[in-house]
C-alpha cells in the first residue's frame, strides 16, 4: 500500500509540475528573440545621404514590428520597401515569429538623411533600431566600399 501512495504522489506532482509549465508566464517560445546579422552600408557617394542594409532575425514565439531607426551620423534614417521598382516610406515593418526581415539593395532599405559627416570604408556607424513589443538594439554597422555586394563580397 505504501508503495501505491507514493506513485500518486509522484503523479500529482508531475501534473502539477506540467501545468506550470504552460501557465505563459511571458518567457519561452511567448516572445519576439531578436538578432542583427549582415548589416553594412556602402560608402555614400552623396554629402548628405546614405543607403543601409541589414537582416533582423526572430527566433522567439511571437512577432513584432521595427518601428524606428536612429544613427548618431543622420539627423533622420527612414525606412522604405521597394515593390515592383517603385521605393515607399513605412512607419514599421513586421519581423515574424520563427521569420526574418531583410533590408538589402534593391528591396527593403534604409535611408540615412542629413549626414552629420561623410561615412567612410572602413568606419562604423552606430545604428538604433527600436520594436514595437522588444528592448531597442544597438548595432556597429560597418562602411564598405561603395560597390559593395553582399553576394559577392566586394
Amino acid at each position: 500500500m505504501r508503495r501505491r501512495g507514493t506513485l500518486l504522489t509522484t503523479g500529482a506532482l508531475t501534473g502539477a509540475l506540467a501545468l506550470t509549465g504552460c501557465s505563459g508566464s511571458g518567457s519561452g517560445p511567448e516572445r519576439a528573440e531578436l538578432s542583427v546579422s549582415a548589416s553594412y552600408m556602402p560608402q555614400p557617394v552623396s554629402a548628405d545621404m546614405a543607403a543601409g542594409f541589414l537582416t533582423i532575425t526572430n527566433k522567439g514565439g511571437t512577432g513584432d514590428e521595427l518601428t524606428s531607426v536612429s544613427s548618431d551620423v543622420a539627423g533622420q534614417v527612414t525606412m522604405h520597401s521597394t515593390t515592383g521598382g517603385a521605393m515607399a516610406e513605412k512607419s514599421a515593418f513586421p519581423i515574424p515569429a520563427h521569420g526574418r526581415l531583410v533590408f538589402r539593395s534593391g528591396g527593403n532599405h534604409l535611408m540615412f538623411e542629413k549626414l552629420k559627416r561623410a561615412p567612410k570604408q572602413g568606419q562604423t556607424v552606430t545604428v538604433r533600431l527600436r520594436f514595437a513589443k522588444s528592448g531597442p538594439l544597438t548595432v556597429e554597422m560597418p562602411v564598405k566600399a561603395t560597390t559593395y555586394n553582399p553576394s559577392t563580397g566586394h
